[in-house]
């Protein structure tokens, strides 16, 4: 759970194509180059479109500033986390479980029954995924491929509503 300080302090909204901006900025502080996970910006922007895809901002009620989110897509009676980031200097203040509980929030109210997805093996995410529920179903050996060439398996994670 978010420490009561900070969760008063963030605002989580749908987001739009006007967000693409400051979500770039977060994706690229938080995903940086070294493990490949990143999307590209013409990525993000060409998925908003689609059925079933929503983007959600966290953001600083008093400034408005963008400092997390997450995407999310829906297909049938399944949702897929596809994305969450949080500025690193704005870690371990519960923003991330935020995000997580949005998602999870709103793909209940979609009649979603399980909801997945993927993160690296070795991420620190991994654990706060664990502690929402979610359970490993599956791996992808070398899923993702840093920009030197090192390649990391992705967890597959999922959760029945």
């Amino acid at each position: 759970m978010a420490t009561p300080a900070f969760a008063d302090s963030i605002r989580i909204e749908r987001g739009t194509s006007e967000d693409l901006d400051p979500v770039m900025d977060v994706m690229t502080h938080a995903f940086g180059s070294s493990f490949g996970e990143a999307w590209t910006r013409s990525q993000l922007a060409g998925i908003l479109p689609m059925a079933g895809v929503v983007l959600s901002v966290a953001s600083e009620s008093k400034t408005g500033e963008t400092i997390g989110f997450s995407l999310l897509r829906s297909v049938a009676d399944e949702a897929e986390l596809l994305l969450l980031a949080v500025l690193p200097g704005r870690h371990r203040q519960g923003i991330g479980r935020q995000l997580l509980d949005h998602f999870i929030s709103q793909a209940g109210l979609s009649k979603v029954n399980r909801i997945h997805l993927e993160v690296r093996d070795g991420n620190p995410a991994v654990q706060m995924y664990l502690n929402a529920g979610f359970e490993p179903v599956g791996r992808r050996r070398n899923y993702y491929q840093a920009l030197d060439g090192s390649r990391y398996d992705a967890i597959t994670l999922a959760k029945n509503l």
